[in-house]
């Protein structure tokens, strides 16, 4: 598949698909193109101003598209119990699951409204906890659930003694640590639903590089302007250069999420350093294999969550 081609996306008439983090970038594109194909998206944004612009931008593209504005901030345990609330109470189950909302590199070490390093409570312990209150409507729908990793998991580990980063705060390693455990949260969920027969399928993508707002200016978190790190890789982009671009990056979620015999799979980039290039079926980086961690990390999410 050359740079330019495009995934082709089963018919999702009839079927609900979330997707965190549809805002804008990456997880904008997989957005419109689920509602391209079809599906009643939910839109669940923690600025409702940005998420009106960006459903505007998906309802332009595809005038029939069926979409949902909600209200979520994965930083706030209350704000996820309040959209699970909501949701179950409309009682629609939910086919499709695309956790790809994140946060990267604050400038210091941050905490969310709950008292979690940023990065692991947002990236992780929100997505958790959001899952874990849909689940009635997941069961409901034998649904999927794809949780964006990134390649800074190829190479982390999870930090038993210390999970919130609160010796020696490494912001790098912090959030390769957060998307390391979305992707064990992801297999552990898939083992899980097997076991007990709870009908739903799960696999791990990651988008490679492409540029977001993920190294932009982020005033929220006390970053005021674009790092270098996020001009390079447009730089890059632009040029068809190592990396993707927003609409390639959201391929391997889109394939995660609509693929046949991918539960419990890997998808990722086919290029150089899986940075960029076609969606494909990729062998599980080391840290992914590690059965007991994911075991372990779920309980101990749980628990951190209130769900225990």
């Amino acid at each position: 598949m050359a740079r330019n081609e495009r995934l082709t996306i089963p018919d999702l008439g009839g079927r609900r698909v979330l997707v965190t983090g549809a805002s804008d970038g990456i997880g904008l594109e997989i957005a419109a193109r689920f509602a391209g194909a079809g599906a009643e998206l939910v839109v669940p944004v923690r600025n409702r101003d940005k998420g009106a612009v960006a459903v505007a931008r998906i309802t332009e593209q595809h005038p029939r598209a069926s979409v949902l504005l909600e209200d979520l901030d994965l930083s706030s345990l209350e704000s996820v119990s309040t959209l699970g609330d909501r949701l179950r109470s409309d009682g629609t189950p939910i086919d499709v699951f695309v956790g790809n909302a994140g946060v990267m590199n604050p400038p210091e070490r941050q905490t969310t409204r709950d008292g979690f390093e940023l990065q692991f409570g947002t990236n992780h312990l929100g997505h958790v906890a959001l899952v874990g209150s849909l689940l009635p409507l997941l069961r409901a729908a034998s649904g999927r659930v794809v949780m964006q990793s990134s390649v800074a998991a190829q190479r982390a580990s999870i930090r038993w003694d210390d999970l919130q980063f609160e010796r020696d705060y490494d912001v790098a390693r912090a959030y390769g640590q957060s998307k390391l455990a979305c992707a064990l949260f992801a297999l552990e969920l898939g083992r899980r639903s097997r076991a007990g027969g709870w009908g739903i399928t799960s696999a791990v993508s990651h988008p490679g590089v492409a540029p977001t707002s993920l190294l932009a200016a982020r005033p929220e978190i006390g970053r005021a302007g674009d790092t270098a790190a996020v001009r390079a890789i447009r730089w890059l982009s632009a040029r068809g250069l190592l990396v993707g671009t927003p609409a390639s990056a959201a391929e391997p979620a889109l394939l995660a999420a609509t693929g046949a015999d991918l539960d419990g799979a890997f998808v990722g980039p086919t290029g150089l350093g899986q940075l960029g290039g076609p969606a494909g079926r990729r062998k599980p980086w080391a840290p992914l294999l590690r059965d007991e961690d994911a075991a372990r990390l779920w309980d101990v999410s749980e628990a951190l969550v209130g769900r225990a």
